[in-house]
């Protein structure tokens, strides 16, 4: 009996090697040693969106974290697109670590931890879009963004990505589509306030010439166009419907292709105005009254297109970056506009955009013909309005002008004075909730 037992012994101890390498091939067959979950924040800033944080699911409770523990590292690719290596791969600086929920939420104890990254209008490596050139015209798409985290001290890797949250674009409806009588099919981002009791103010954005497409969430994060739906914006209006139309292609599109400037006729204003009208009448919520119209460079074109087509549909404007020339809009159509409010915010150096041809020389046109209520804040650059990136001394294309208007800047005239309603000074956004026909 004792000399069976001792066999049997023996024989497991021989095979235990075997199985326990079994074991552990298996394991690592199974699973990358890179292939811990992450989770991406992307959030819009004046010069695009960045990925600012990324939550690390650790898969075990932590009670502290560490930033110095964790390497970040980027990959940004995308099909048939050359980059330069500097825009290709690299290192992402990470300044803060803390436990968190999957959301990325600070709690005290917690299986997540998210790293807050460094961004900036020059830290290309932050960004998960890219301007791409192609069929001779640009535009904004997202691309391929991987990244690999490294906890240094853990031994432990992450390369898999889990899901994106964005902030505001999470607010929006990305998935309205309208198609017109003639054929021509638009897509458009939405955002709906929650209390309905009450009639609401609609605020139509009009995107520029590189957010064209069917992606809505492009024309939402390239110039950050979701701050309409953000808390202080949607408190200066007690709350207000957003609708962000985008065009297959550009505004400014004739029927030969090229670009208009309005010397001849585009081929969106018909089937823009239609979706904006079955938005309308499917939404009963919406104040007629109170509905805004706006866009920057291309869409600043197209908003003043609507407004001259349909003098009597909009409660005021905002449009930034005019590209509409003046030289093609005859005294009629300039009265028949003339009392509509509208704010014009435009930079002196633009060089797409001429403002000599564009909104100086229209605006001027309007004070003649006695308009009532136009304003202009006619900036001399487009600069850092955070000041962490060098404020006044940083320069934006001078183009640009619309960070002005989303950031809801603008607060005074074509003469520098302050523009006041009763008395009151008032910023572009606060003057434009006070409209109404």
């Amino acid at each position: 009996m004792k000399t069976r037992v001792l066999r049997f012994l023996k024989m497991l101890f021989l095979l235990a090697p075997v199985c326990l390498f079994s074991h552990n091939f298996e394991g690592k067959k199974s699973v990358d040693p890179a292939d811990g979950m992450y989770s991406l924040v992307i959030t819009g800033y004046d010069w695009g969106p960045s990925v600012n944080q990324v939550i690390l699911d650790m898969g075990e409770m932590h009670s502290n974290a560490n930033a110095r523990d964790f390497k970040v590292t980027v990959m940004r690719s995308a099909e048939g697109v050359e980059m330069q290596p500097e825009e290709q791969a690299g290192e992402r600086s990470v300044l803060f670590a803390f436990i968190s929920d999957e959301k990325g939420n600070r709690i005290k104890d917690g299986s997540h931890i998210t790293l807050t990254l460094l961004v900036g209008p020059d830290e290309v490596l932050s960004s998960p879009i890219k301007y791409v050139f192609k069929d001779g015209r640009g535009g904004n798409q997202w691309i391929d963004y991987k990244l690999k985290i490294v906890d240094k001290t853990r031994n432990k890797t992450w390369g898999t990505e889990k899901e994106r949250i964005l902030p505001l674009v999470d607010r929006f409806d990305l998935s309205g589509t309208y198609r017109h009588e003639d054929g021509t099919n638009l897509t458009y981002a939405s955002y709906a306030p929650v209390d309905t009791n009450s009639k609401l103010p609609l605020v139509i954005w009009l995107h520029g010439g590189g957010e064209g497409g069917t992606d809505t969430s492009i024309p939402l994060v390239a110039n950050k166009a979701t701050n309409y739906a953000s808390n202080e914006l949607q408190n200066l209006f007690g709350k207000a419907y957003v609708l962000v139309p985008q065009t297959p292609t550009f505004w400014m599109q004739s029927a030969s292709g090229e670009y208009t400037r309005g010397e001849i006729n585009d081929i969106y204003n018909e089937s823009l105005m239609g979706l904006i009208k079955k938005y309308v009448a499917e939404h009963p919520e919406i104040d007629d009254k109170r509905i805004y119209i706006g866009g920057c460079s291309n869409g600043g074109y197209m908003s003043l297109k609507l407004l001259l087509l349909h003098p009597d549909y909009f409660a005021a404007a905002y449009i930034s970056a005019l590209a509409y020339h003046t030289e093609y809009i005859s005294d009629a159509q300039l009265s028949s506009i003339k009392n509509i409010p509208i704010w014009f915010v435009h930079c002196k150096d633009d060089t797409v955009t001429l403002p000599g041809k564009t909104v100086v020389p229209f605006y001027k046109r309007l004070i003649a013909a006695g308009a009532p209520n136009v304003h202009f804040s006619y900036y001399d650059h487009a600069t850092d309005l955070t000041g962490f990136y060098g404020g006044d001394a940083y320069r934006y294309n001078g183009h640009f002008s619309w960070i002005y208007s989303h950031a809801n800047h603008p607060d005074f005239d074509f003469d520098g004075k302050p523009v006041e309603i009763d008395g009151r000074k008032v910023s572009i956004m606060e003057w434009m909730a006070a409209q109404r026909k």
